[in-house]
């Protein structure tokens, strides 16, 4: 498969000096053409700060510290966009890359009808085009997100909490880029509200060929929608394999302990079961592997020394890497 998101070694610390904390911590990560990719943990294993690194979105004290996030535009020659200039920068979110961001009655201006907020993005990227146009190319969007184009006039507060995140969906798609980043865009709707919108961002996917990553603490929603998933903890890539597989299979502890924190939709009934403790100090991380304070199967190696995230030596462990004393790896996976 083609990458078209390549990010390398990325490291994001928030403030600077000796009081600085390392929230993500030599991060690498392929995302490839048309695919989903999932990044599950807890709050505060720096999921969200990944995705704003990536895209330069960081609000201060957050400042990138190193690495690289390589993109592969349809046509012409790969580049690393923690080198663009502004104006590079402005032209690539949006029409490149977009976010559905977590609360979408935050992140829509109040004051502002739909159809001002959506025209806004085509008035920004495509200036030449007419005004008859843009509110054409608006109302074909929120039709294709599920919503009337009556609504155009209306308010945000006018809206759903659903239609709100289609409307939010369907201005990041307005530009038709080829990578949309999904933060936890779910979290406030109910459950059947959620599989509404997640099903129809799937079919929208297969319908216009843009590859997702989809940051979430719940990954029973993973596990369905996404065709790999990568298990963030203390700011490190802990384990990544295809979704199926990290269902039947997980080989980290931790992402034991996310499966074993939501039920089955079909099989026997099962206890749900914890992580203890909780999440590590980003200012004071344990020595060795970061987990090993509330890793049940924790010995000698853990608290001193911290695994390499390579490939595993289990019968299918090509396309799945994994940071764990259980299952070391010498080579480095990316």
């Amino acid at each position: 498969m083609e990458p078209v998101l390549e990010i390398r070694n990325l490291n994001v610390d928030y403030g600077l000096g000796d009081k600085a904390v390392r929230a993500v911590r030599d991060v690498s990560l392929t995302l490839h053409k048309g695919e989903v990719l999932g990044l599950a943990g807890e709050s505060g294993s720096g999921k969200s700060t990944l995705a704003y690194g990536m895209t330069r979105l960081l609000a201060p004290p957050g400042v990138i510290t190193g690495g690289e996030v390589i993109y592969h535009p349809p046509s012409g020659q790969a580049y690393d966009v923690l080198g663009l200039s502004d104006r590079a920068l402005r032209e690539f979110r949006w029409a490149e890359t977009a976010i559905v961001f977590q609360g979408a009655m935050n992140s829509l201006n109040p004051v502002h009808k739909i159809s001002t907020q959506l025209t806004d993005v085509l008035r920004a990227h495509e200036p030449k085009m007419s005004e008859h146009t843009r509110t054409a190319r608006a109302r074909e969007m929120l039709k294709l997100v599920g919503i009337s184009p009556d609504r155009m006039d209306a308010y945000p507060h006018q809206l759903s909490g659903g239609m709100r995140q289609r409307v939010m969906i369907g201005m990041a798609l307005i530009l038709q880029p080829q990578v949309v980043i999904m933060d936890e865009p779910t979290t406030a709707l109910d459950v059947v509200m959620q599989r509404q919108i997640l099903g129809q961002l799937i079919e929208l996917r297969e319908r216009l060929g843009f590859s997702v990553i989809f940051i979430t603490h719940d990954l029973s929603l993973l596990v369905e929608f996404s065709n790999r998933i990568a298990i963030m903890y203390g700011g490190r890539i802990v384990e990544q394999a295809p979704a199926a597989t990290i269902y039947r299979d997980a080989l980290h502890p931790y992402s034991k302990g996310l499966l074993s924190s939501f039920p089955a939709l079909r099989g026997a009934r099962r206890e749900l079961a914890g992580i203890p403790g909780s999440p590590p100090d980003l200012a004071g991380m344990p020595a060795g592997c970061s987990f090993h304070p509330r890793c049940p199967r924790a010995f000698e190696p853990c608290s001193s020394a911290i695994p390499v995230l390579g490939r595993p030596d289990v019968p299918d462990g090509a396309g799945r890497s994994v940071a764990c004393w259980l299952h070391p790896a010498e080579q480095t996976v990316g």
